[in-house]
């Protein structure tokens, strides 16, 4: 899982990321399949993406299947009742009436998955976004609770990263062939600089230490020709890279 983070934070593309981490989350926590629900949201709409062994299944679902999943039954309403995103199984939120729920029956004729495990995003706040994991036969062990409690942060920088470059996306615009030297992960750093962010916010952000933030910022001036973070901001803005300030009123 780590090797797939690594690949995400290198990534270009935000619409790469969840896809590359949906391939390998499932195994990693003992599971079959996988939905991720991301941005905001319900029964009606928003970002909900599904692993690629179950693509196909999913995808022949109706509208009224898929609002069905999208509602998050039990979860939503499980993590609605407080701050706690620590994984938790259907069976354990639910109780007994799990199996006998329409959203089970539904998991059950569509992929053969008899639970689910729910693995938020850390920091999710209404709607919670993060991943569901489904699989047959035995329900989820206290072994596979906890490796997916050690994955959150993870894809919690995953998903960071995607939208920061969501975020590069929309600055750039048609500049953005000319930021072709720097990495993905570069292009976030100089976002932040032109947050006036310090080295130590930055990587607190990122869950980076200060020294490879440092060492970011070094190769983005010597790909940028500047020298210092005045400079290269305002380079960033010169090439498009990133917004220019409105003039005051």
């Amino acid at each position: 899982m780590v090797t797939v983070a690594v690949a995400a934070l290198h990534e270009r593309d935000p619409a790469h990321l969840w896809p590359l981490v949906s391939a390998a989350l499932p195994e990693v926590c003992g599971g079959e399949a996988l939905i991720y629900k991301l941005d905001d949201w319900s029964e009606r709409g928003g970002t909900v993406g599904v692993s690629p062994g179950a693509a196909s299944e999913f995808g022949r679902l109706g509208e009224e299947s898929l609002g069905l999943l999208r509602a998050g039954f039990p979860f939503a309403r499980h993590y609605a009742a407080g701050d706690d995103r620590a994984p938790v199984t259907a069976r354990h939120a639910a109780g007994p009436g799990w199996s006998a729920s329409p959203t089970a029956r539904l998991i059950d004729e569509v992929i053969d998955a008899d639970h689910v495990l729910a693995v938020p995003l850390p920091q999710s706040s209404a709607p919670i976004t993060g991943c569901l994991v489904y699989r047959s036969g035995e329900d989820f062990t206290d072994d596979h609770l906890r490796i997916a409690q050690q994955v959150q942060p993870l894809l919690a920088a995953v998903e960071q990263q995607r939208l920061l470059l969501e975020r590069w996306q929309r600055v750039a615009g048609p500049a953005a062939t000319q930021d072709a030297a720097l990495t993905s992960r570069e292009k976030t750093v100089l976002l932040l600089l032109t947050d006036a962010l310090t080295a130590a916010a930055i990587g607190r952000r990122l869950g980076i230490s200060d020294r490879t933030v440092h060492k970011h910022i070094e190769k983005i001036y010597r790909k940028l020709g500047t020298r210092d973070r005045i400079s290269t901001v305002l380079r960033a803005q010169q090439l498009g890279l990133v917004p220019t300030p409105s003039p005051p009123r």
